[in-house]
């Protein structure tokens, strides 16, 4: 993996070597790759979206996942209050292609995803989120339910000299604070912007005053270098490390005592090289993860000490060419790598056994990972064609090398496999039409064939309790990828004073060899083998699944300064192997938000409405659950030159709720195999300061 990366950072510098005759007042200083909507009809990927109102949320985000909750379309997975996932369409995990500033990727190392990517970054860093609907561009990585880019906040260019941010923020229930420092520095050819950031969250209790185990500690730093050789030429330099400490995860089986991750990136961009090639991008990143669970605040610990010290190492980068052969003509053709290892272990010390206390008690090491490594090895190009002044046609194609193996095996996984390096061939393809018809009207419909491979834990885990429900998981290092056949049309309209806007899009995806765990009955599991269920599940592929469903929205200013707008998302999921739904599937939910802006103050009041689910999968262990309704009320001013107060009352009638995502609680004393309910009525206070 070390040869990949040096590979990489060597293109990376010896793209350097281009030299051209620049005149520096002609154009703006060049930008880097960090976005990948730029609002340019030429540039950007179909049935895309931008979310950047974070400013305005007030209540202070957990960790970035927690930003999602207000993008339609989207639900959060919760397992407590650090372990968040988003979930889009039904699409979660490694079936979304979740990355940093165009590129940089963090996997977690804890196999109950105590750590996802989403931790490894404060939300305060975040300018805006961008998101691809589905498979229909192939320049990010493999992608198969769609692209979530969470762009951090650059350099500010409108002049030289010191800048900096500060904000605090606060909420009652759990007693939470936070705090974020930025600095920057901005010369003509340079700039330097770094960041502290700590949080400190308390455990927070539900709408019936039901205190919910789910505190945590984490503290931040980051540092981005930037050097502007010239106008056109720009290599950036991006470090930032994350602290969490004493996490606790209601529904999972441990908690986290720390979970350290170091991310390092470099990004190289050099434009007007000639009247061909446009462009010449790189990017080079690497992360860490260190993470170690126990559970010695949970009941088990009486019976068995266990402590499980895991790692994983992501390294990858990317390399992009920007032709453009004729005037409407645009190709983007380059190579990407990600690579994935992980280790570690769990020890246990077995002080109880078969309901009898043992004198001396016995130890057992158990293989997590089992030294495990998946590489990815990325070719594509895509084309944009503007054949018309308002008609875009663009089409891609995308070959991924997956090379996994397993080096370090537990007897018994070996036992059940074959096992020897595998090498997996994936094509995936994209054909996309958008057209104008006026300035107030666009259609787009695109078709995506997004091929996933299996991840990690689908291949290799060994008896572990990964999923939502109490089994044990065992992987299947055999397993065929996943293929998303995804067909969608949407438009955006809005009236000629642009005082109404709409929009809405239809989607229907066709699944091949779905991968989800399925009892197996010939096998007992290997932990606790009297305890039910008494099966373990292996991952297998499923052959006739679908997913449907569309978005839509509606805004309109009811006067200069008051606006009004309704959001809802549907999806529906068929498992018609097992004649169920498919495991984590939203339920209907619509948000409908009355508010107004002005220069020195504004406010809005959130109405949410989420449906009964009652399309479960039972074989995941899912239970149907009931509709809710929440109120959340957000306002806002600035009290003097450059500081913003904001306040907020989040489910202001405190409402007790789970969401049909949440995990249940998992080896909680008082607690049933319940669903986690979401927090009660929440205030909060904001301060933010810019110098």
């Amino acid at each position: 993996m070390k040869t990949i990366f040096s590979v990489l950072l060597c293109a990376l510098i010896s793209t350097l070597s281009f030299s051209q005759e620049i005149k520096k007042d002609t154009v703006k200083r060049v930008k880097l790759d960090e976005v990948i909507i730029t609002g340019k009809i030429k540039i950007d990927p179909i049935h895309a979206i931008i979310s950047n109102r974070y400013d305005k949320n007030i209540v202070q985000p957990k960790n970035v996942a927690d930003l999602f909750n207000t993008i339609n379309g989207f639900s959060v997975i919760k397992r407590g209050n650090y372990a968040i996932d988003p979930s889009f369409r039904g699409s979660q995990y490694e079936q979304l292609n979740i990355q940093y500033d165009g590129g940089t990727k963090a996997m977690h190392a804890c196999p109950n995803r105590m750590d996802p990517i989403t931790t490894h970054i404060i939300p305060e860093e975040i300018s805006k989120i961008e998101i691809i609907k589905g498979p229909y561009t192939v320049r990010y990585g493999a992608t198969f339910g769609g692209i979530v880019n969470m762009v951090s906040k650059k350099a500010n260019y409108l002049e030289n000299g010191f800048h900096g941010k500060f904000s605090s923020g606060f909420e009652t229930n759990g007693n939470s604070t936070l705090k974020m420092l930025q600095l920057q520095y901005i010369k003509d050819k340079y700039d330097i912007v770094g960041n502290f950031g700590y949080r400190d969250f308390g455990n927070y209790e539900d709408g019936d005053g039901t205190k919910i185990p789910s505190s945590f500690l984490s503290t931040d730093y980051g540092v981005k270098v930037g050097y502007s050789f010239t106008d056109f030429e720009r290599l950036q330099f991006h470090w930032r490390q994350s602290f969490g400490r004493d996490v606790l995860h209601a529904g999972l089986p441990m908690d986290t005592e720390y979970d350290n991750s170091s991310i390092a990136s470099i990004d190289y961009k050099k434009s007007n090289i000639s009247r061909k090639l446009n462009s010449i991008s790189a990017k080079a990143y690497y992360s860490y993860v260190d993470h170690l669970m126990t559970n010695t605040n949970r009941p088990s610990f009486m019976m068995m000490e266990a402590s499980s010290a895991v790692e994983a190492t992501t390294i990858g980068g990317k390399i992009e060419l920007y032709w453009q052969p004729s005037k409407n003509v645009d190709i983007f053709s380059g190579v990407d790598a990600m690579l994935i290892s992980r280790d570690g272990g769990r020890r246990r010390l077995v002080k109880i056994m078969n309901e009898n206390t043992l004198p001396t008690p016995r130890e057992f090491n158990d293989k997590v990972w089992q030294d495990s490594y998946v590489n990815d090895f990325g070719l594509f190009t895509e084309a944009k064609w503007l054949f018309t002044e308002n008609t875009l046609f663009t089409t891609g194609i995308r070959y991924d090398r997956i090379i996994s193996d397993i080096k370090d095996p537990e007897a018994d996984f070996a036992a059940l496999y074959n096992l020897e390096k595998r090498t997996e061939n994936n094509v995936s393809t994209t054909v996309s039409l958008k057209k104008v018809i006026s300035k107030n009207l666009t259609l787009e419909a695109a078709f995506g064939r997004g091929v996933r491979s299996a991840n990690m834990i689908e291949r290799y885990i060994n008896n572990f309790n990964v999923g939502q429900d109490p089994y044990e998981y065992i992987g299947n290092p055999n397993l065929k990828a996943e293929i998303n056949n995804q067909f969608e049309i949407g438009f955006k309209a809005k009236n000629t004073k642009n005082s109404i806007k709409y929009a809405a899009s239809v989607y229907y995806s066709d699944l091949e060899n779905f991968i989800v765990g399925i009892v197996d009955a010939t096998k007992t599991r290997k932990f606790m083998p009297t305890k039910p269920p008494l099966n373990p599940k292996v991952f297998q592929n499923l052959e006739n699944t679908y997913r449907t469903g569309f978005e839509a929205s509606f805004e309109t200013a009811l006067t200069n300064d008051y606006y009004f707008k309704s959001e809802m998302a549907f999806v529906y999921a068929k498992n018609k192997d097992l004649n169920e739904s498919l495991p984590l599937t939203p339920p209907f939910n619509t948000r409908i938000i009355l508010g107004t802006n002005k220069e020195k103050y504004w406010a809005n009041v959130h109405y949410n409405i989420t449906s009964s689910q009652n399309e479960i999968a039972q074989s995941f262990g899912e239970t149907r659950t009931d509709g809710y309704q929440t109120i959340d009320i957000r306002f806002g001013f600035k009290p003097f030159k450059n500081a913003n107060l904001g306040f907020a009352a989040i489910n202001i009638f405190d409402k007790t709720y789970n969401n049909h995502l949440n995990f249940s609680f998992t080896n909680q004393a008082n607690f049933g195999r319940v669903p986690i309910n979401e927090p009660g009525r929440n205030l909060t206070a904001f301060f933010q300061y810019n110098f």
